[in-house]
């Protein structure tokens, strides 16, 4: 099942060029199987055709208030009230204002009134100073103060070929606004979570370093997950092209010893930590301030070893909670439960990386998740988001038992 299994979506699509974008979040929310059903304004047919939103989510796209065709007169009602999560994207100077000033004139705004605050989500995008009207961040603190939600916009090169703010905010974003709106909780309310993700790199020179195939996906879908849950999330991570939701805590690093000091220095304010990162265990010996230079002779390249960042924290725990991961391309369920002994872990994730659908650059993972009374529980592929929500369950179950005994 996809993330977003039985959770219906309307999406609003205003007259501005970000319109072609939208393309993307629907067909990326029809992939966790959610429904999505379209309106767009007049001017959003201007940018994008209605017949490839009608592809991308398998209905028909709304357009017109009273449309000929159709004989239902309350059907902005009804869809409205359908919908778990209204997504008004790209969102326009003009909807903001017509909605701030209680104006609907038109399909779109007039859905938007019956839905409410609640369930909707503004994601603004247009030129920098439009964003930057007083009149435009007045209707946007009004908006919010009544309820909504927003996804602010970045900064970037804009149509106009400017740079400024106002630049539609990632698809990463925009889906992680609405994993929160559809799937969050409070259940980890109060939980502290250090979450590690990607990968370091170790500079040989000023050009070269040894690193690894890591994307950071996993981490950031974990980190994701608790935050949605409620958690307060710290995110570290190494390079990676990826940024988490605003609602958290993040640092990015470059080197294992780097993010040896950042997970020390979080770690006495944490009561779960998760090491998804996929560190490098050796790092050159010597670093050589200028770019070594091509010869005819082999080159030797000494190692030495990183400091084991999960072994340290597990030598100290305090009562926290500690998941390490295991990559692995043999007897994964041997090696892993030797990590789970050796680094005094509570839960230890394995995945082999040759096995289909597993791996670094993959959207999908295929794991085995052990337990410190070596229980296995191996699931099957699932996109990164689904399994970070089982290993999330897990880490629930292991609080809850806490709490219990105390």
């Amino acid at each position: 099942m996809g993330l977003f299994s039985n959770k219906k979506l309307l999406v609003g699509v205003t007259g501005g060029i970000a319109a072609y974008k939208t393309c993307e979040l629907v067909r990326e929310l029809r992939k966790e199987e959610a429904e999505v059903q379209i309106v767009m304004t007049k001017a959003a047919q201007k940018f994008v055709a209605p017949l490839t939103f009608e592809t991308l989510s398998d209905r028909e796209v709304l357009v017109e208030m009273f449309p000929q065709s159709k004989s239902v007169a309350t059907r902005h009602v009804d869809v409205a009230q359908w919908a778990d999560c209204f997504v008004v994207c790209p969102a326009t100077a003009n909807i903001l204002g017509k909605v701030a000033a209680g104006i609907a004139d038109d399909l779109l705004s007039t859905m938007i009134m019956v839905a409410g605050g609640e369930k909707t989500i503004f994601c603004p995008a247009m030129n920098s100073n439009m964003y930057a009207n007083p009149i435009v961040q007045r209707n946007i603190e009004t908006l919010q103060r009544l309820g909504y939600s927003f996804v602010s916009p970045e900064w970037g090169e804009l149509a106009c070929h400017a740079e400024g703010l106002g630049r539609l905010a990632s698809l990463e974003r925009i889906l992680g606004k609405i994993k929160h709106q559809l799937l969050g909780s409070e259940e980890l309310k109060g939980v502290r979570v250090l979450v590690t993700a990607g990968p370091t790199q170790e500079p040989i020179d000023p050009v070269r370093f040894i690193t690894n195939a890591s994307s950071g996906k996993m981490g950031f879908a974990l980190a994701e997950a608790a935050a949605i849950r409620g958690a307060e999330v710290t995110l570290i991570s190494g390079p990676t092209n990826l940024r988490p939701s605003e609602d958290i805590h993040f640092r990015e690093v470059r080197t294992t010893e780097q993010m040896y000091e950042a997970v020390h220095e979080v770690y006495p304010n944490t009561d779960v930590v998760i090491m998804a990162a996929a560190v490098s265990d050796y790092r050159p010996s010597v670093y050589s301030e200028h770019k070594l230079k091509k010869s005819d002779n082999s080159i030797v390249l000494t190692l030495e070893k990183n400091p084991d960042i999960l072994a340290s924290l597990g030598k100290n725990k305090n009562g926290r909670i500690l998941v390490g991961f295991a990559v692995e391309t043999t007897d994964e369920l041997k090696h892993g439960k030797q990590k789970l002994k050796a680094k005094n872990l509570d839960l230890i994730v394995v995945n082999n990386p040759k096995q289909r659908g597993a791996g670094f650059a993959t959207d999908t993972n295929v794991v085995t998740i052990i337990d410190r009374q070596q229980h296995v529980e191996s699931l099957p592929k699932l996109s990164k988001p689904e399994v970070a929500q089982h290993i999330l369950n897990r880490i629930v179950e292991l609080i809850f038992e806490a709490k219990s005994k105390k």
